[in-house]
């Protein structure tokens, strides 16, 4: 039977199926929506609170794992990545305005696309993914939705991501003149709350490599590692072929 849950697109947008379904409703309902019901409804500001901790520990994971800084440098940029307008940037991104229980005010004053309510809502849905999955879970969503951020760490100007295997794919593949590399979904396996996704990287239509990882971005990433450390084998055949000739 075809799932008539109005939230059922958001769900196949973030790849997160909840088990609970009320935590997402939950999630998706500003205090001005709540408030214009009799009696009050509860709101996503708990959800958000918690979303708030559990975002600024993946990130805080994320950039202590890359990065051998002191504590300054990592402070300043995980405030840059966590901060409201990339928030919000990222929640248009998932279309999550088109989601939001808004009250009448809010709606006419065009509160579906406020920086604020975009990503108060962005950190709600984070909370609310926590405690339907768990950590793992959370950690997945971060990392695939603010994917362009995490790849641009560098926001204080002192720390620089490294370059991500599939930048250095790419660039490879276009000194090479072999144009621009593709990625596809060929596998998706296990429970939508873990799931394990294989994608290949495609070469002028041409399977080069493939990679497999807890999230799209992981096995993208995991095929591009694969792929160049497959160039460079060949690199060095050729090399070496060249000068037994």
């Amino acid at each position: 039977m075809v799932d008539q849950r109005p939230t059922s697109a958001l769900e196949e947008r973030i790849d997160y199926r909840f088990e609970d379904p009320t935590l997402l409703d939950r999630a998706l309902v500003h205090r001005s929506w709540a408030h214009d019901h009799h009696p009050p409804v509860p709101d996503n500001e708990r959800l958000e609170f918690l979303g708030d901790a559990v975002l600024g520990l993946v990130v805080a994971e994320l950039l202590f794992d890359e990065f051998a800084v002191d504590e300054g440098k990592l402070t300043r940029a995980r405030a840059g990545i966590v901060r409201r307008e990339t928030l919000a940037e990222h929640a248009r991104s998932i279309d999550l305005g088109a989601y939001i229980k808004l009250g009448r005010g809010e709606e006419g004053s065009g509160g579906r696309d406020k920086d604020s309510i975009l990503a108060d809502a962005f950190e709600a849905l984070l909370g609310a993914i926590y405690i339907d999955g768990g950590l793992d879970s959370a950690r997945r969503f971060v990392t695939d939705t603010l994917a362009d951020v995490l790849d641009q760490r560098g926001q204080d100007g002192s720390i620089h991501s490294p370059r991500d295997a599939r930048t250095l794919l790419q660039e490879t593949l276009q000194r090479q003149g072999r144009g621009t590399p593709k990625y596809r979904i060929v596998a998706s396996e296990g429970p939508p709350h873990d799931p394990r996704w294989t994608l290949e990287v495609m070469v002028a239509g041409a399977a080069l490599s493939s990679g497999t990882g807890r999230s799209k971005q992981e096995a993208a990433r995991q095929a591009a590692q694969t792929a160049l450390a497959t160039l460079r084998d060949l690199e060095e055949v050729a090399v070496s072929a060249g000068g037994t000739a």
